[in-house]
């Protein structure tokens, strides 16, 4: 009898039925044997995924959280807060006054004091000078700042500019934790006293057009990527695999070089006595140096050869699978060979396309260096400011914010590219 008929016997002996007993432990045994297997699994990709944790999610959530957050006025001022709550315009309470000179008077470290008057000095121009000179003034004699009833009038006398309602509007803005003031200056807007919505001044708009500039200069380097790389990626895809590989080792190179050595390498190339314009004046191409340095060209120029190559990549992976007879059939058959491209070869390369192209736009939003060396004042992206605001403002909310628009920029292109992928699917 073979092990599938004893399988099959019951307890009397009569074959045809699964003994109950038998069937369940079978069925305990898969199930512990999918668990471990289940098991094993997670403890291969626990590694990574803690590493994601560490190193992406968790600084995303910090940066997310401190661009609505505003803890200098928050944790300074609390009783100057209190006092002022409610008040939106008008004169100023007596008793903000007298919580004003307490609160100074409570902080002991001139740096937090510092921060405090960069936070306000951002909501009200001049209130840096303003909230220093009452922090020294209260830590020099602090008896008038437990008197109540005449902070007010020695807060005037120290600065008039006590009595105007923008810097204690400023205060009563800031007096909660909370804010979405970093996140609306990143759009170009502002809350005025009442809580309402505006935008911010015509003069004062420039968040806007340097987001425009980010994906301007994005997408015209991520189009010239395309135009270079889909021949030179069809060309390796119809050679040899030995000729091939050699020539990929050519497009690998620049990611074997730092970015500031190629970058220092166009500076040389690209200014005025340089090769770029040696070489065209020699030809006759020009008469005089061209401006190839410190404008947009020199950074588009240096932007696409640095991102050339994680164009390339893609499409060449995506050609390589497109079989060579297709092309010669559609040939064979009568139609014209660059005709014969567009319709045949052309379509099942689009996905090389897209998944290049959107890699270079992603990777092209957050370049700072090379704009920064390359480029002019109004050839600066995104990034660039963010740099600005957390090395030299040590602004980290202003910073967040930007960083969380540029954020919020990648992964809704990165969602109309999943919508346009699906859609291109079902159609097919």
């Amino acid at each position: 009898m073979s092990t599938a008929q004893a399988a099959t016997l019951d307890a009397a002996g009569s074959p045809g039925l699964v003994a109950p007993a038998h069937s369940a432990a079978l069925r305990a045994q898969l199930q512990r044997a999918g668990r471990r297997k289940r098991l094993g699994a997670i403890a291969l990709t626990l590694p990574l995924l803690l590493f994601l944790l560490a190193t992406l999610l968790v600084p995303i959530g910090a940066l997310l959280l401190r661009a609505v957050e505003n803890p200098e006025v928050a944790t300074t001022l609390q009783r100057t807060g209190q006092a002022l709550h409610g008040w939106r315009h008008g004169e100023v309470p007596a008793a903000a006054y007298a919580a004003l000179a307490q609160d100074l008077a409570a902080i002991d470290d001139r740096a937090q004091a510092g921060a405090l008057a960069r936070r306000l000095n951002s909501e009200a121009s001049g209130a840096r000078s303003l909230i220093m000179g009452a922090y020294r003034a209260v830590h020099e004699d602090e008896a008038w700042a437990r008197d109540g009833a005449a902070a007010r009038d020695k807060l005037l006398a120290l600065d008039e500019r006590w009595s105007q309602e923008r810097y204690w509007q400023a205060i009563a803005k800031n007096a909660a934790r909370w804010t979405p003031d970093y996140l609306l200056t990143a759009v170009d807007l502002k809350r005025d006293p009442e809580g309402g919505l505006s935008r911010v001044e015509p003069e004062q708009r420039v968040f806007g057009r340097i987001l425009a500039r980010t994906l301007g200069i994005g997408a015209v380097v991520t189009l010239l990527c395309a135009l270079l790389a889909y021949p030179l990626a069809w060309w390796l895809s119809t050679l040899p695999a030995r000729r091939a590989n050699m020539l990929m080792i050519l497009v690998l190179v620049p990611f074997w070089t730092s970015i500031l050595v190629r970058v220092a390498a166009w500076i040389v190339l690209l200014q005025r006595e340089g090769l770029v314009n040696g070489a065209l004046m020699f030809l006759g191409v020009v008469s005089e140096p061209l401006e190839l340095l410190f404008n947009r060209t020199g950074v588009i120029i240096a932007m696409v050869h640095i991102l050339l190559p994680f164009m390339i990549l893609p499409l060449y992976s995506v050609m390589r699978t497109v079989p060579p007879s297709y092309l010669r059939a559609a040939i064979s058959l009568g139609s014209p060979p660059l005709a014969a491209f567009f319709r045949v070869v052309l379509p099942q390369t689009l996905p090389g396309v897209g998944a290049g192209g959107l890699l270079v736009f992603i990777l092209a939003l957050g370049y700072y260096v090379t704009p920064a060396l390359l480029g002019g004042a109004d050839d600066q992206m995104l990034s660039y400011y963010i740099a600005q605001y957390t090395n030299v403002d040590v602004n980290w909310g202003m910073a967040c914010a930007l960083g969380a628009v540029l954020l919020a920029a990648t992964l809704l292109l990165y969602g109309v590219y999943r919508r346009l992928a699906r859609a291109e699917l079902s159609l097919g």
